[in-house]
């Protein structure tokens, strides 16, 4: 088991329908900013305490929590009935959406004076890009991990092992090149398949589409990354997206960074300390403007 250097916390946040989110912190001793860091479908936020430490002996503050029908939260809204995981519940994607609305204005104001990061991965930088359309100004930078241009025909919906199945046996081969990682998803028993059709439904699926508003509300700094072989999009999509955000939502610091051979869990790839020196690089040039080693 890996150690870890700073204390996690952990408690629940009640939404007004009911809903207990389950939250994690982090925090150093003198933190200079804070970050919220936001999972992806079919998993959870402790697949990413790694990460949460890493940011948290940088000296930034995290928050994480599980999102619904997920991880914790999931086992309590469903009454620990574990075949309902990947649920959402009543509101579906716009109610996801509403929590992190919510989560990124309650972090803020428990400490107001430090600047505020988001790092969304996979669902949760979809859910993250339908929130830049209604508010940009909830945040000061994001990072777009695993993410997509979310258009018919750049997102991959259907089978997203299938060009990795060859490789293995466990479903997960497309997530990384780190087979110890593959393993760890395999033996967690709140990570299963993404298979988003299948849990959300249709309907609730189609609402992940959409493209980047025209004028933003903010001129937030954004970064997107991902690796060359995720499956769930490619870089001339992403490209694509970036352009949305500079020539559609009028962003004027747009950063596209794709890691050759990663796939789609750029945290958990085989080069990931590669990958979080990056990221928090760019964000301290952002949020405390320190200039990039």
């Amino acid at each position: 088991m890996p150690q870890f250097d700073v204390v996690r916390r952990e408690a629940r946040l009640a939404m007004d329908d009911g809903v207990e989110l389950y939250r994690y912190e982090w925090t150093p001793a003198k933190p200079v900013a804070q970050i919220l860091l936001l999972h992806g479908v079919a998993e959870h936020a402790l697949r990413y305490e790694h990460v949460a430490q890493f940011f948290a002996n940088n000296g930034y503050r995290v928050v994480s929590y599980d999102q619904r029908g997920h991880g914790a939260t999931g086992i309590r809204q469903h009454k620990g009935d574990t075949s309902k995981l990947g649920k959402l519940g009543a509101g579906g994607v716009r109610r996801v959406r509403r929590d992190l609305a919510e989560m990124l204005r309650l972090v803020r104001a428990d400490h107001p004076d430090l600047p505020l990061g988001l790092i969304a991965h996979s669902w949760g930088s979809l859910t993250t890009q339908a929130l830049l359309n209604e508010d940009a100004s909830l945040v000061d930078a994001v990072v777009l991990t695993g993410t997509a241009w979310r258009r018919i025909g750049h997102m991959n919906s259907g089978d997203l092992n299938k060009r990795h199945a060859h490789l293995g046996d466990t479903g997960g081969e497309w997530l990384t090149r780190d087979e110890g990682m593959v393993q760890a998803w395999v033996d967690d028993p709140l990570a299963f398949e993404a298979r988003v059709q299948q849990l959300f439904g249709a309907v609730e699926a189609a609402k992940l589409l959409g493209r980047p508003a025209k004028r933003l509300s903010a001129d937030v700094p954004l970064l997107i990354t991902s690796g060359s072989d995720d499956s769930l999009s490619n870089p001339t999509s992403l490209g694509k997206l970036a352009e949305d955000y500079r020539q559609r939502s009028g962003l004027s610091d747009v950063t596209l960074a794709i890691f050759p051979g990663a796939r789609h869990e750029i945290f958990n790839e085989t080069n990931r300390g590669e990958v979080m020196e990056f990221i928090e690089q760019w964000l301290a040039s952002k949020l405390l403007q320190r200039p990039r080693a």
